[in-house]
């Protein structure tokens, strides 16, 4: 008993001087001489076949441990960067809301400066007719352009009348907040 305490074998594993595994088998050498018994070839088949065994259910933990811990390190990822794509739809969102107020705003003002040249036109439209048809007797013509900019209309009107000019040049600013 001396020999097998030596090697380390603990006394709990042995049992009527012969060693047994866990599963209660019996190993095929003698622990007090350390010789082995000869094993005919069916026991040594059975034990290369479950050493086998053994072998490919070792390969598919290890290959289903792999498996799982690729699928949690995905995982973790998408966990991180759930956050991120929270933050991201929400800033997309706002620059959305941002950018509808600055184009209703824009086509408000547009609006508010067209009805503005709007009056404008319709304004000069009742002077051309008042110097038509109740200051002319004699009949003339019009002619002019107009400039429309972003803050300003410009107008230019000659208006013929017989041997008579006259010119009217106006500048009219746009009341627009930048």
């Amino acid at each position: 008993m001396s020999a097998a305490c030596g090697r380390g074998l603990k006394g709990s594993h042995l049992h009527s001087g012969r060693r047994s595994s866990p599963g209660g088998t019996r190993w095929p050498f003698d622990p007090e001489t350390m010789v082995k018994k000869p094993l005919d070839e069916e026991q040594q088949a059975t034990q290369i076949q479950a050493w086998w065994r053994g072998t490919l259910v070792r390969r598919t933990l290890l290959h289903a441990a792999l498996c799982a811990s690729i699928i949690q390190r995905w995982w973790r990822q998408v966990l991180r960067e759930l956050p991120l794509l929270k933050q991201k739809r929400q800033l997309e969102a706002y620059t959305r809301q941002k950018w509808a107020a600055v184009r209703l705003q824009s086509w408000f003002r547009m609006w508010r400066v067209r009805l503005r040249y709007l009056r404008l036109l319709q304004a000069t439209r009742i002077i051309q007719l008042y110097w038509r048809y109740h200051n002319c007797p004699t009949t003339g013509f019009f002619q002019g352009r107009y400039e429309l900019t972003a803050n300003q209309l410009e107008l230019e009107l000659e208006i013929f009348l017989g041997s008579q000019i006259c010119r009217i040049t106006e500048c009219i600013p746009f009341p627009i907040k930048h």
